[in-house]
């Protein structure tokens, strides 16, 4: 039996997570994501485990950095508060929060918050999602 507590097993796959994803690894975010998977932001809904990650390859290309500024964990919840800073041509420094809900050690839902009104032209160039799971909103 372990005598890891309920609140260290949710930061460990929390924040598994988060590493994974702002290093490009959707196998190793994927992993963490359990039965019942939810995810919904400002532009994304999904319920796939690798929908909600689709295009984080063109997010990433213009991460330079992600600094965390608050991390609160419970027994079955997180919050993470962070900055998204971007290349200087795009001029963004998007302050984060992401809320999860984890149950028998993998995430079940994460809601993602920011002001996406920064994103609005980048996202409209982008043009629309092409995740079948997902769904701009």
């Amino acid at each position: 039996m372990s005598t890891e507590s309920a609140d260290a097993a949710v930061r460990r796959t929390v924040r598994a997570y988060h590493e994974a994803r702002f290093r490009g690894d959707v196998t190793t975010a994927a992993a963490q994501i359990g039965e019942g998977f939810v995810f919904r932001s400002p532009f994304i809904t999904s319920d796939s485990p690798t929908g909600h990650l689709d295009g984080l390859d063109g997010l990433l290309g213009i991460v330079t950095g992600v600094e965390l500024i608050s991390e609160l964990y419970g027994e079955t919840e997180a919050t993470l508060v962070y900055d998204v800073h971007t290349a200087p041509a795009v001029g963004i420094t998007q302050h984060t929060a992401e809320h999860f809900r984890v149950h028998d050690g993998r995430i079940t839902s994460i809601t993602l918050l920011f002001d996406s009104a920064p994103w609005q032209a980048i996202m409209a160039s982008a043009g629309p999602s092409h995740g079948e799971a997902a769904t701009v909103a």
